[in-house]
């Protein structure tokens, strides 16, 4: 390592966090590269069998295999560490990879499991259709109730899983009284931070104990690859590490190289994110077409004081509830639109729009529909960072497409 390099890795944890974002997680090679190298390598080779054992054996530091352990993605841990106030990160294939890693590491028969009704389709279905089959007990609890935690928390449980924002209802959980709770009764609290990221909530600071990512959206920002994280203690991870590397729900060394580039400008984009988010959550509150505006920005949010406590910033993601409006309303108005990408993923640089009751949680029964508010009349749109008046333009041509 040249004497620059080592300088500034001694400074790394006193620079802002903006720095640390493009800064951390470097380790520059032999040849002197600029940008982060990619290892895309299957197995890594030793100087002499000794070496080799002590990196198989003692965990010496050395790469061995890349189902293992790789420089490219070691180096994305790394830095998102940092950003999420993390002592260690493990990343894995997907986001919903990094919730199987969680509940694989940290889950036995006979354990109880408490999960907000406001989460990802795809999260409560591992839950209901797998893991209860294998005696884990599941139990939903209404996202904001902080009696109905409190209340749930009185019967032992392994993990409290939220979602905050929610998806794709932006309702907020109170992660710091949520926090208490699971302490005093010895549950560990988990924290999708999907929709915020680390610029703009910090879950572990809150008192959460372990964060997920779904690294698929902001952390990449352009739709590019797949990819999930797991952060907290170190004690916490080392289980999700151990079934990641046994499991084989890998992330690529691509992939993570892809994430380290989106993970430089995240505090941008979020920034950019949330203003265009806002501005279009404002204007389609005053749409004739409109009855409600689910944003966390907006100032009239039943959760306001506590976003500004907990948060800074609303974040790319809302959702709105078409007047007088079913499945057949809600589809005329996707389908008369044509900038916004018809897709159920987020996070993207392009505004995407769908119809959560039949793409993100259309799989669930509808009893979990209705716990969860997703109505066939709801619509999310997930506000990338083009023109905000070309997308409010897109959404009249939606609008229109109703009569």
């Amino acid at each position: 390592m040249m004497d620059r390099d080592r300088r500034l890795k001694s400074l790394i944890e006193t620079l802002d966090p903006e720095t640390q974002a493009i800064r951390v997680g470097m380790e520059r090679t032999g040849e002197r590269e600029h940008s982060e190298p990619i290892y895309p390598t299957s197995s890594f080779v030793f100087s002499d069998a000794e070496i080799m054992a002590d990196a198989f054996i003692n965990d010496s530091g050395l790469s061995i295999y890349a189902r293992v352990d790789n420089p490219t993605v070691d180096g994305f841990c790394r830095r998102l560490a940092v950003m999420e106030n993390a002592e260690a990160c493990e990343a894995a294939a997907t986001g919903m990879g990094a919730i199987l890693a969680l509940l694989m590491a940290h889950c036995q028969a006979g354990d109880r499991v408490l999960m907000s009704t406001g989460v990802f389709g795809a999260t409560l279905t591992l839950l209901k259709k797998f893991f209860v089959k294998y005696g884990i007990e599941l139990t939903l609890v209404q996202t904001t109730d902080m009696g109905a935690w409190e209340q749930a928390l009185q019967t032992p449980a392994k993990l409290a899983y939220c979602e905050t924002p929610s998806n794709p209802t932006i309702e907020i959980v109170d992660i710091a009284a949520l926090s208490l709770l699971c302490r005093a009764q010895d549950c560990l609290l988990v924290v999708d931070n999907c929709f915020m990221t680390p610029a703009l909530q910090k879950p572990l600071d809150l008192g959460a104990d372990i964060v997920i990512h779904s690294a698929t959206k902001y952390l990449d920002g352009q739709g590019r690859v797949m990819g999930g994280a797991v952060l907290g203690r170190r004690e916490l991870i080392e289980p999700v590490t151990a079934f990641i590397r046994s499991g084989g729900v890998t992330m690529s060394p691509f992939n993570a190289w892809v994430f380290l580039k989106g993970l430089e400008t995240l505090e941008l984009r979020m920034r950019e994110h949330s203003k265009r988010a806002l501005k279009l959550a404002q204007w389609l509150e005053q749409q004739p077409e409109v009855s409600h505006v689910n944003y966390a920005g907006l100032e009239d949010h039943p959760q306001a004081a506590l976003i500004a406590r907990q948060a800074s910033g609303g974040g790319g993601v809302l959702s709105f509830e078409l007047k007088d409006a079913g499945r057949s309303r809600a589809w005329s108005f996707l389908n008369g639109t044509c900038l916004m990408s018809l897709t159920a993923n987020l996070g993207d640089v392009k505004t995407t729009v769908c119809h959560p009751a039949t793409t993100t949680h259309g799989r669930l029964e509808q009893v979990d529909r209705d716990v969860m508010g997703i109505r066939e009349s709801l619509i999310r749109i997930s506000v990338g960072l083009e023109s905000v008046s070309d997308v409010m333009t897109d959404c009249e041509r939606g609008f229109k497409n109703l009569a």
